[in-house]
């Protein structure tokens, strides 16, 4: 029994012979943008990038997500610690909520000390995959390479340093909201008081957690 040929769809959805179906899966729609959640303080639609997730755990305690993982309805807020502070002073977690939402003490702190982790962890791994390094030299010589996405400088390092090493490059994101000790953490000394990344995806997903923290201390 001879079988009749399956009809195919033309990339405008006609049938016809030898045309092929459009190819739709995996490929992002043409106009669409990165998901936006709106601030419950501020009323603004922002990015992802430049919000904290938060979710009200099984105790019924607000819960910040920074990995934005947790299970249960997400509550986002501008990742600045004035906009947490109006949502905490507003009730505004309980208002958005599906139930009770207690905030617990030291919410912002202990955002804060989340964030900077993640810092920490990220600069980490960005160290061992070669493409962060620390140390006034080697960051200058990257800088001078064109090579470096995110300087980044402790509080109290000396200004005449950093305005060498501003000279080299305008067009880079700069934060000194990381210690010295916690820069050190992420390189594995005491103390690290310059650190550069490189351009790349583990430098992107950097510089959105250090804009994070930098709501939270600068």
């Amino acid at each position: 029994m001879l079988r009749r040929p399956r009809r195919r769809l033309d990339p405008n959805g006609r049938s016809g012979p030898g045309s092929r179906p459009p190819l739709t899966r995996g490929r992002r729609k043409p106009g669409k943008t990165l998901g936006e959640r709106r601030c419950i303080a501020t009323r603004e639609s922002l990015p992802k990038c430049g919000l904290v997730r938060f979710v009200v755990g099984p105790d019924g305690q607000v819960v910040p997500d920074i990995l934005e993982r947790l299970p249960g309805r997400g509550i986002w807020v501008k990742a600045e610690r004035a906009a947490l502070g109006k949502a905490v002073g507003g009730g505004l977690f309980a208002r958005n909520a599906d139930g009770d939402a207690a905030v617990p003490d030291g919410l912002a702190d202990s955002v804060e000390r989340a964030l900077a982790a993640r810092v920490v962890e990220l600069l980490a791994i960005s160290r061992k995959a070669g493409v962060a390094v620390a140390g006034f030299e080697k960051v200058r010589d990257r800088l001078g390479r064109a090579e470096v996405a995110l300087l980044l400088h402790s509080p109290d390092c000396s200004p005449r340093q950093l305005s060498k090493l501003g000279k080299q490059n305008c067009n880079i994101v700069r934060s000194g909201c990381l210690r010295p000790s916690e820069l050190g953490m992420a390189f594995a000394r005491d103390v690290v008081i310059y650190a550069a990344l490189s351009p790349g995806a583990l430098g992107s997903r950097t510089i959105d957690a250090v804009r994070r923290l930098a709501g939270f201390r600068e």
